[in-house]
């Protein structure tokens, strides 16, 4: 019995997370990205996830976060692209718990593992939007412009300011509430 309560508290957590996630996709910093893209605060539930139940929830509160952001209103223009942009580039943020646990945060806030499985994962999503980019995106890049360079600046261009803003909120979360990141005792 004990076992189906605490899959349920998780599978509640990974729900609430990705809602969240999703909502605060909305709350987002304008640039000059035409194809896509966008500066928020997406990635630091998918990470909490991650970091406080490890990375099986992590990728799925990443997988759920990607399909709402897909039905919210993608840029479609083949359906490997969908699945590359949509749930692959957020699911893979999940990854980011192989490089640090909640038992760790009992014992101390490891800063620079957090960092690692921030960095690691956003590389991964990068690396998709990266891909979608060369393939199918490249006829966006100005005359003369190589596309993988292209392909290259355009997503470093929000995903590095993106990566950096989740960085802070994570690390200011583990400094005030460092709880929050231990999964909850069960009687």
């Amino acid at each position: 019995m004990l076992e189906r309560g605490k899959r349920l508290a998780i599978m509640i957590e990974t729900a609430f997370m990705a809602a969240l996630s999703f909502i605060l996709g909305f709350l987002e910093f304008g640039g000059p990205w035409l194809a896509g893209g966008s500066i928020s605060f997406i990635m630091v539930p998918i990470f909490l996830m991650a970091f406080r139940r490890g990375w099986k929830a992590g990728l799925a509160t990443g997988f759920l976060a990607g399909m709402l952001q897909l039905l919210q209103g993608a840029t479609i223009v083949h359906p490997v692209q969908l699945v590359l942009e949509y749930p692959i580039a957020y699911t893979v943020l999940g990854f980011a718990a192989i490089f640090t646990t909640h038992a760790v945060f009992r014992e101390r806030i490891p800063y620079l593992l957090m960092l690692i499985g921030i960095v690691s994962g956003a590389l991964l999503r990068y690396i998709d939007h990266f891909v979608s980019g060369v393939i199918w995106f490249g006829s966006y890049a100005p005359e003369g412009t190589p596309v993988v360079a292209y392909s290259a600046l355009y997503n470093a261009s929000y995903l590095i300011p993106q990566t950096i803003i989740t960085v802070i909120i994570l690390f200011v979360i583990a400094k005030y509430r460092p709880k929050f990141f231990d999964q909850p005792k069960w009687k």
